[in-house]
């Protein structure tokens, strides 16, 4: 199964058209005001036409209501949801249901209790996100740049798909990847020179470290 990238938290035509030319495999469009790679909606259908079927649109959101998601339908049409907040079992269910969409469920890691939610999700979600647990004091839940021990996931019995994010970078994919067995890894700060503001060098390094994996795995 081929390794699954994503780049999220574009929100610039240039750095959009990067990740694609680079063979971005998902690509990321933050819906949430307190982010700095939050997107209007206008730019949203603006960068959502770019896509042209190049790469999966992926819409975060937090805890929105169904009137944010159906405005977030209109402007993008994702192909998936990206579910960072609260969001209970049965909101995912209902999401599905009434947006004919499937959902990528983030899961805060800190510690090995905090993968006991995971049958719950598993049986409604289309795939999981691991990210470090934002601290307490965080006014957002994800983007924040920090890593969790991977560690935690090494023996980790999951029939869904699921992918890695939290303080990626090219320097240390590899090692996530290698260490986690996750079929897929998540970058935003990471290939950002400032916060909300990507670097094209950062994501073409990024996606050819993360695709290098592969390639040994091949061999």
């Amino acid at each position: 199964m081929s390794l699954l990238v994503k780049i999220c938290g574009l929100s610039t035509r240039e750095t959009l058209q990067t990740a694609l030319d680079a063979g971005a495999d998902m690509v990321g469009f933050v819906f949430f005001p307190p982010s700095p790679r939050h997107v209007s909606l206008e730019t949203g259908r603006d960068l959502g036409r770019q896509v042209k079927k190049r790469a999966l649109k992926v819409a975060l959101t937090v805890d929105a209501d169904d009137a944010t998601l159906d405005n977030i339908m209109d402007a993008l049409s994702p192909d998936i949801f990206q579910l960072h907040g609260q969001e209970s079992v049965a909101r995912l269910r209902d999401i599905k249901q009434r947006f004919g969409r499937p959902v990528m469920k983030a899961v805060p890691v800190a510690a090995a209790a905090d993968l006991a939610v995971l049958p719950g999700y598993a049986a409604v979600a289309d795939r999981i996100l691991f990210d470090a647990r934002a601290p307490k004091d965080a006014t957002r839940p994800g983007g924040l740049g920090e890593p969790f021990d991977w560690h935690l996931l090494e023996n980790l019995d999951l029939k869904l798909p699921y992918m890695v994010s939290g303080g990626l970078h090219a320097g240390n994919v590899v090692e996530a990847l290698r260490v986690t067995g996750a079929g897929g890894v998540d970058v935003s700060s990471g290939v950002e020179s400032a916060p909300g503001v990507k670097d094209p060098e950062m994501i073409e390094a990024f996606i050819r470290a993360a695709r290098a994996t592969q390639e040994l795995s091949v061999r």
